[in-house]
């Protein structure tokens, strides 16, 4: 019985999806006005398991996840560099795209983008007026936070409270538009060579919050599964939706908010942040990381669980798949002198066993790291298996799909291709490295997968040799 973490009721609760073997799920996604970071990477990564979970316990799974394509950061990047907003945006959106197929996340069923629709915010923000949930003050157009009975709930919040932060951080132009400090823009006036569109309030362009709630209806209805995305998203981005949906529809906007945790950065534990100095872009780690590497790392870590992204956790996150890789690599090297025999082994009982388990685990809300526990057991299993004297195909086999379909679920793709001479000489490169720092886990673990592929190794006075046996 699968079971989902829900922000909104603050408890785990059995996921039902509104129609049976369908799920719809919204995903806020980026503003693209530079490369994605690892927040940013942390929770696509959250969200494509859960969605390749989702998929694996057979449900089809409408995936939208939108592109933020115009705002204050959009058009103060497209300033600094000479081009237009939108100009910025396809080239951060193509960079996107790179990006996230390295780190194999699955491209969205649709990927909207809020320049794309402008015409559907603008009759969006039109109900809203039209209802009493919304106001124009000179040509701006806010939304009267207080009239929604509900405001607050999803961040655990009292009204009274967010007034008082509100009017911490309005200035004295916006204070003077609003009716109270909590309301926020759904449509603002256009300034001085800013980007902007017609509306029946004047020329201006959408405000952050509106796009999402008039997206995910476009594309999912006005009530859906899930909505996810980052905790520092609960308010105040989740928190507008909902009121800005549910004032207009009448109707319960998502049923399950899921959230995923924090990335912080180093040994010492860091907020991410351009004045620290540890802003990490996914561009930029992959060019010196596997990064199937940074995959593993953050998939297999409890989604709502923060990530310390740090050179141990990295090395541990290699070590541990270079140690999945070579069970793999053992078992298939084996397939070359198995048996074809009717026979059942115990084997075959214990994998089925450790699946269900991997599945209970997951079940948990996606806790991926009791997970991953499993398929290391899974691992040690094939381990001693392959060190027999004869085994069996149809166990072999059993084990690598069981291997290779578990570990797919976290993004991870096991490789069965021979290598070459120079992919032999890299891994030799990499072995001396993990000797040299003395990481000799890591130099077993590499010794032993060339020897699964009939490379031996010979550590000379004028340095490491090999032979194909």
């Amino acid at each position: 019985m699968l079971k989902v973490y829900n922000t909104l009721t603050r408890q785990k609760e059995i996921f039902k999806s509104i129609k049976p073997g369908v799920i719809n799920m919204y995903v806020c996604g980026p503003t693209v006005y530079n490369y994605i970071h690892i927040g940013n990477a942390r929770s696509a990564i959250a969200f494509d398991t859960i969605r390749r979970y989702f998929e694996f316990r057979g449900y089809q799974v409408n995936y939208v996840s939108n592109f933020t394509d115009v705002d204050d950061k959009m058009i103060k990047a497209a300033n600094e560099q000479g081009i237009t907003v939108p100009q910025l945006a396809d080239k951060f959106i193509a960079a996107f795209m790179e990006d996230t197929q390295a780190i194999n996340i699955e491209p969205a069923t649709k990927h909207p983008r809020a320049t794309e629709n402008i015409s559907e915010i603008i009759s969006f923000i039109e109900v809203l007026i039209d209802k009493g949930y919304a106001y124009e003050s000179d040509g701006d157009v806010y939304y009267r936070a207080r009239k929604f009975k509900h405001y607050g709930e999803l961040s655990d919040q009292a009204i009274d409270e967010l007034e008082v932060g509100a009017s911490q951080h309005v200035d004295d132009q916006e204070f003077d538009k609003k009716e109270d400090p909590i309301d926020f823009a759904l449509w603002k006036a256009a300034k001085p060579n800013e980007i902007k569109w017609e509306s029946p309030w004047g020329a201006g362009r959408p405000g952050w919050h509106i796009e999402c709630s008039v997206m995910s209806t476009k594309y999912l209805g006005d009530t859906f599964d899930i909505h996810g995305g980052g905790q520092d998203l609960e308010f105040p981005h989740h928190e507008n939706e909902i009121a800005q949906s549910e004032a207009k529809t009448g109707q319960k906007f998502a049923n399950y908010w899921l959230h995923n945790g924090f990335v912080t950065v180093g040994d010492d534990n860091e907020k991410m942040s351009k004045s620290l100095g540890n802003f990490v872009t996914v561009h930029d780690i992959i060019k010196q990381l596997d990064p199937q590497i940074l995959r593993f790392l953050m998939a297999t870590t409890q989604y709502r669980r923060p990530i310390q992204y740090s050179q141990k956790n990295v090395t541990d996150a290699t070590n541990n798949l270079q140690h999945i890789q070579t069970a793999f690599t053992n078992l298939n090297y084996r397939l070359q002198d198995a048996v074809s025999a009717d026979e059942k082994e115990a084997e075959l009982v214990e994998v089925a066993q450790l699946r269900n388990r991997f599945v209970t685990a997951m079940d948990d809300d996606f806790n991926a790291q009791n997970a991953i526990t499993v398929v290391y057991e899974l691992v040690k299993l094939i381990n001693v298996y392959a060190q027999k004297k004869r085994v069996l195909r149809d166990t072999l086999q059993t084990m690598s799909t069981s291997l290779q379909e578990l570990v797919s679920i976290f993004g991870i793709q096991l490789t069965t291709d021979n290598l070459d001479d120079a992919k032999i000489k890299e891994l030799i490169d990499q072995r001396n490295n993990a000797r040299r720092n003395k990481d000799f886990q890591l130099s077993d673990q590499i010794r032993d997968e060339l020897k699964a592929q009939g490379i031996i190794l010979e550590d000379t006075p004028q340095g490491t040799r090999y032979r194909k046996d």
